[in-house]
Formats: structure tokens, sequence, C-alpha cells
């Protein structure tokens, strides 16, 4: 019944002691239950089992990678999932957030660290927490017949009246942007969004998590098919960062 107090319940997938070790302590101490698997096929079992609201997977694994596994976590939980790499290239990066997690860390890590990513997320997740329902018969187009409908309130992306499965680092960047048209927001700007505990107060915003701002925003036009070549909504402005325009 422990599972019930405290953050809730999360699941640490990961294949080496020292570093599994770690990111427990460091989520017991955030306050969450920890389970904690050594391989994928255990990591997905423990979280049908236990519907974490957090979840760490190691890219490596000994039986199916960890790409494979938030894949097919992605088809029954939509709870918080931080990919944990010692692969800090941008295919990896890009690999694992297509697949379906929210955030990633590169080994080697500060515990701080990933509790900091962690609370971030959690935070944007109550932010943006079940939406409500969409009553039936409701139009799928928006009321000015544009082609794409971003419902900040409800958390919900049409493309042409169809619904867009993002995840919610996608949905909040894409808010971001749209809330924003006609101005450009910077890449820095973007990062203090996504991580304020680090940012907030003037810090250094990371070669790192400006490439990640960069995967996070090639995965929202690929969702929106929108060609970075020739844009309809999302144009980079080199320098500076990016800038929607479009319905």
């Amino acid at each position: 019944m422990d599972e019930f107090w405290g953050r809730g319940v999360a699941v640490v997938i990961e294949d080496d002691e020292d570093i599994r070790g770690l990111i427990v302590i460091t989520l017991q101490q955030a306050g969450f239950t920890v389970h904690a698997a050594t391989t994928g096929a255990q990591g997905v079992a423990l979280v049908k089992a236990h519907r974490p609201v957090v979840t760490t997977v190691d890219v490596s694994l000994p039986d199916i990678d960890g790409f494979e596994v938030v894949r097919r976590l992605r088809t029954f939980s939509d709870g918080v999932v931080v990919m944990v790499t010692a692969r800090g290239e941008e295919p990896d990066t890009l690999m694992g957030l297509e697949s379906g997690a929210d955030e990633y860390v590169t080994k080697p890590f500060r515990p701080r660290e990933l509790r900091a990513r962690v609370d971030a997320l959690l935070r944007r997740a109550r932010l943006g927490a079940t939406p409500p329902a969409e009553p039936a018969g409701e139009p799928t187009e928006p009321p000015d017949g544009g082609t794409l409908h971003v419902d900040a309130t409800r958390r919900v992306v049409r493309l042409h009246g169809e619904l867009v499965a993002l995840t919610r680092t996608e949905f909040d960047l894409l808010a971001a942007l749209h809330g924003a048209r006609g101005r450009v927001v910077a890449k820095n700007e973007l990062a203090g969004l996504l991580w304020p505990d680090q940012y907030a107060h003037g810090g250094v915003v990371t070669d790192a998590d400006r490439r990640t701002v960069e995967v996070h925003v090639a995965n929202l036009r690929r969702k929106l098919g929108d060609n970075p070549t020739s844009p309809r909504f999302i144009h980079t402005i080199r320098g500076l960062g990016y800038r929607f325009d479009g319905a």
C-alpha cells in the first residue's frame, strides 16, 4: 500500500547495477515508490502492473533496446518517460524522442539533473492533466476553417480536422510558438519553458539543451507535415530561433 503515498510510483529500467541504484535512490529521495527492472521485458511488465507516473529507460538493454521499450510503453501508458543513455549523438536523441520519450538524460549525469528534469516534466504534465472530453457532435474543424487548430485549454491539436498525437513537450513547444505568432522565439526562451528551474533566473542554456529543443521541433514538424525547407507553420530564423506563421 505504500505506493499510494508520496508522489506516486516510478519504474527504473536499467541493466547497469550502479546506475540503476543511483536512479532508484534519486527517485526515492524525490518521494517516489520505485520498482526496478534489469531488462526491457521486465520493465514493460512493471509499468503494466504499477502504472507509474514516471519511467526511466536505458537505451542499451540485454533483450530489447530502450527505443522499442518506449514504443511498447506508449501503446498503453501516458506516463512521463525519460530515456537515460550514454549516446549523446543527435540521431540517437531523435530516435528516442520519436519513440515517444518525453526527455532524455545523457550518462554520466548528476542526480540533481535527473531530478530537475523529472520535476519539470511532471509540473508540465499537471498543468495539462486530463483535458475535458469534447462534446459529442462538436465539429472537428475550428470555427474559422483554418487547417491547423491549437486548443491550449484542452491541449488538443487538429490538422485538417484530424487529431495530431503530440508528446507533452511537443505540445508545449507548439503552444508557445503558436501563441507568439509572428514573433521570433529564441531557442533559449524555449529551453527556459521546458526547464524553468534550470533557466528561470538567467542560467546559461547549454548546447545540449538547445539541440534537444531542435530535435523536439524537428519531431513536431514531422507530425505536422511541415517541410523545414519550405515550411507552412514553423520557420527557422537562423541564429535566432523559430517563428510560427500560418493558420
